[in-house]
């Protein structure tokens, strides 16, 4: 399945340098991986190692979302982008949650390159149109584990039907799980495109090794 993705010309007022990249394939998901956990352990390891906690948010691709957030009146350190949240659990010492392949698999990406990542069960898109603009106030959201979420002044991805997905948390209603076999994956450089490539490669190296991802096709966008 392929979507025509387009960013709003409230967003680009904020963020001028903003790049994306979708990833769509067909997938096999699991519930757990163990050569993939040992990854996941490794880079937690090696960040803890060579990181401090106050060092996170000055990590390009983290700083810069941050600074949309900013841009847009949300406090960042109230509504954490995940990349962020996932880093500060890591050099905390506590434990990453472990919830099935694809999900680990994507968090791993977001942990290693400090991107805002999404997620997507492609068949619970509504239409072939994705929009990312900006949150309204009261603009209905329900973050996976998160409950009812206040997204106004975060950027959001809008399908026909509404908010599918922010830098803090994704939307119920097209999470990925055991039965998802579509699969979209939206890495967001709200720090341009520098490294966005590699961050490509990187995720379609785990895709393949991991949830034996065919089909496989991605598009830059801007």
């Amino acid at each position: 399945m392929r979507f025509n993705i387009t960013v709003s010309q409230e967003l680009k007022e904020v963020a001028p340098e903003f790049k994306g990249a979708a990833i769509t394939a067909r997938v096999s998901n699991t519930p757990y991986c163990e050569s993939l956990w040992d990854e996941i352990k490794e880079f937690g390891n090696q960040l803890k190692k060579t990181l401090e906690i106050a060092d996170i948010k000055k990590l390009k691709t983290i700083d810069a979302t941050r600074t949309v957030y900013k841009k847009c009146k949300k406090d960042p350190n109230r509504y954490r982008p995940a990349a962020e949240a996932l880093r500060r659990r890591i050099l905390k010492g506590q434990s990453l949650y472990q919830i099935d392949t694809l999900v680990d698999l994507v968090n791993l990406v977001s942990i290693a390159t400090g991107y805002s990542m999404g997620g997507f069960d492609a068949d619970h898109i509504e239409g072939n149109q994705l929009v990312l603009g900006v949150g309204k106030k009261d603009e209905p959201f329900e973050g996976i584990g998160r409950g009812i979420l206040n997204i106004e002044g975060l950027p959001v991805y809008r399908d026909s039907r509404g908010g599918i997905g922010t830098p803090t948390s994704d939307e119920e209603r097209t999470k990925m799980s055991l039965e998802t076999q579509n699969l979209l994956i939206l890495i967001n450089g709200y720090s341009g495109i520098e490294g966005l490539q590699e961050a490509v490669e990187y995720s379609l190296n785990l895709l393949e090794k991991y949830v034996a991802a065919k089909d496989v096709e991605y598009v830059f966008y801007s």
